[in-house]
């Protein structure tokens, strides 16, 4: 087939997708976050992760369950977020008015810590929970061998793995 002509039908797929599916997800998105207007940026911002996928839409047999799915990793990046944003403007609420970063320093600090938390997110569960009784705890390596029950050696490791990410995520790697 033509690729101009593939590229048509995908487009015309897309269209139908969207005026037959929009109006559900906005709704469905929009019980979950109790906030239309958050509900109507994720439900577009489902429709841009479908246009930048290579995938076959007129052979779509769910279509709703195909958003959903998209649309819930959306959805819990957002809260994620969320949660993020709150922690630190709860840490800088407790600062004292001179320590306040200016808009642009709060964005950069904001962009900083989703980036930390993704790179968490990566690693594995005990990895990132030695990391973190170590880094934000103060956690001597036993305390947190015992707590994660495994060998102090272990907890070596886990911190060398993490400290690895760490100096990737600082390279931009």
């Amino acid at each position: 087939m033509d690729l101009q002509v593939q590229s048509h039908a995908a487009e015309q797929s897309l269209q139908q997708l969207y005026r037959e599916h929009h109006g559900w997800l906005s709704g469905w998105l929009r019980k979950r976050l109790g906030c239309a207007e958050n509900a109507a940026d994720l439900a577009q911002d489902t429709f841009l992760r479908v246009l930048s996928k290579d995938s076959d839409l007129p052979t779509l047999r769910e279509p709703r369950a195909y958003l959903s799915t998209i649309a819930h990793s959306l959805l819990v990046n957002f809260w994620r977020r969320q949660a993020v944003e709150r922690a630190y403007l709860d840490a800088l609420a407790a600062k004292p008015e001179h320590y306040a970063p200016s808009p642009q320093e709060r964005e950069l600090i904001m962009e900083t810590l989703l980036a930390i938390d993704a790179m968490l997110l990566r690693l594995p569960s005990k990895v990132r929970q030695a990391f973190l009784w170590s880094q934000l705890d103060g956690l001597t390596y036993a305390v947190i061998a015992t707590r994660l029950q495994v060998s102090e050696r272990m907890v070596k490791k886990y911190m060398a793995q993490a400290m690895l990410h760490c100096l990737l995520l600082e390279q931009g790697a």
